[in-house]
C-alpha cells in the first residue's frame, strides 16, 4: 500500500504523504465522518460482496484496506485521523439495535471513534434511537439502499424527529449510486426532510450520481450537507462522473461540505480521496486552502461535536 497512484496534482501523492501534508494546511488532523467499522461476521459478508463486484456493478472492486480490525486503525491514525464517526447498517428488522450496541462498544474503546447509531423502520426504532441519543451518540447512519427501505415509512416518523430535535447529524445514502434501489432517490428523501426540515443530513457520496438534486438540496435546506465519499476520484469519475464546474457550484455552500471516504472498503487508497478534493479547492480561487481546513477538519468537527485537540490549534 506504499505505492503511489498514478496521479500528479495537488493534495498528497500517497497515503505516506498524508500525515504531513495536513500537518502544512495548519491542521492538527483529520475528521471523517463516513468510515465503516462492522462486527466481523458481517464484515465478511461485505467484503464478499464487494469480491463479487463484476456480478453487481459490472466492475472490480478491490477492497485496499483489507486488513485486520487492528491493522485498519494503525492505518487511520499513521494518516493523521484525528476522529472518525464508524457507521454501521443493517440490512433487515432486528438487526439495528444489535449494531448500536456492537458500534458504541467499539467506539468506547478507540479513543478517536465517535460513537453512532443506525435505525430500521421497525416497531421498536423510537425506542432505541432515544437510548443511542441518551446514551451520547454523535451521529448516525441511514443506507436507504441496502437496508432497501423507505425513508419515508411512517414507522420512522417519530425516530427522524428525535434525531432533528437533538441535532444529531445523520449520514444518509439515498442516492442511486452504485446502483438503484427500490426507494433510493434525492426527491425521496427530500419528503423527509419536508416533514423534518431541522435534521441535520449529510448526503453520503454528494448524493451521486443526483449531484445536481443534491446541491439543490442543500441550497434549500441549511442544515443539509454533502459528503465527498468516493467523489471526483479516478474510479467513480468512470462511470459516474461530477457535473461539470463543480468545484465553482461549491463556493456558495463551502462550509458544508465534509470528508467522507468509505474507509476500508474503498478499491484505491485513502490519499486518492483526498486528492479529488484538493484538486477542487486549487481550482477555484473561492475555495483554496480554506476550503480545504473546512473539509477536511473545521465542519465535520463541528458536526460531530467533537472537541479540539488539547494543546493544538491554528491560532
Amino acid at each position: 500500500m506504499s505505492v503511489a497512484d498514478d496521479h500528479h496534482g495537488p493534495g498528497p501523492r500517497s497515503d505516506e504523504d498524508v500525515a504531513d501534508w495536513v500537518r502544512g494546511l495548519g491542521l492538527d488532523g483529520i475528521v471523517d465522518v463516513h468510515v465503516h467499522f462492522l462486527p466481523e461476521r458481517v464484515l465478511r459478508k461485505v467484503w464478499a460482496y464487494f469480491d463479487d463486484a463484476e456480478k453487481h456493478y459490472g466492475l472490480r472492486w478491490p477492497v485496499y484496506y483489507r486488513l485486520p480490525q487492528p491493522e485498519r486503525l494503525a492505518v487511520l491514525r499513521s494518516l493523521g485521523v484525528r476522529a472518525f464517526a464508524p457507521l454501521v447498517y443493517p440490512h433487515k428488522p432486528d438487526m439495528a439495535e444489535w449494531l448500536n450496541t456492537w458500534v458504541r462498544e467499539f467506539a468506547a474503546d478507540v479513543p478517536e471513534a465517535v460513537p453512532t447509531a443506525t435505525l430500521f423502520p421497525e416497531p421498536s426504532v423510537a425506542t432505541y434511537v432515544e437510548e443511542a441519543l441518551t446514551a451520547g451518540v454523535r451521529c448516525f447512519k441511514a443506507h436507504v439502499q441496502v437496508g432497501a427501505y423507505d425513508p419515508r415509512d411512517a414507522a420512522l416518523d417519530l425516530a427522524w424527529g428525535l434525531i432533528a430535535d437533538a441535532g444529531v447529524p445523520v449520514v444518509v445514502h439515498c442516492g442511486h449510486g452504485p446502483l438503484r434501489g427500490e426507494h433510493t432517490g434525492i426527491e425521496v428523501f427530500e419528503q423527509v426532510l419536508n416533514r423534518h426540515p431541522r435534521l441535520v443530513a449529510v448526503l453520503a457520496h454528494a448524493g451521486m450520481p443526483e449531484y445536481d438534486a443534491a446541491l439543490e438540496l442543500v441550497r434549500r435546506y441549511p442544515n443539509v450537507h454533502l459528503d465527498t465519499t468516493m467523489v471526483g476520484v479516478p474510479f467513480t469519475e468512470g462511470f459516474m462522473p461530477m457535473p461539470a464546474a463543480w468545484p465553482s457550484r461549491l463556493v456558495d455552500i463551502a462550509d458544508r461540505v465534509v470528508l467522507g471516504t468509505d474507509f476500508p472498503n474503498i478499491p484505491y487508497s485513502y490519499a486518492t480521496q483526498l486528492r479529488a478534493v484538493a484538486s477542487w479547492a486549487e481550482s477555484h480561487p473561492g475555495l483554496g486552502q480554506p476550503f480545504l481546513r473546512a473539509v477536511l477538519h473545521d465542519t465535520p468537527s463541528r458536526l460531530l461535536r467533537q472537541a479540539p485537540a488539547s494543546g493544538t490549534g491554528r491560532g
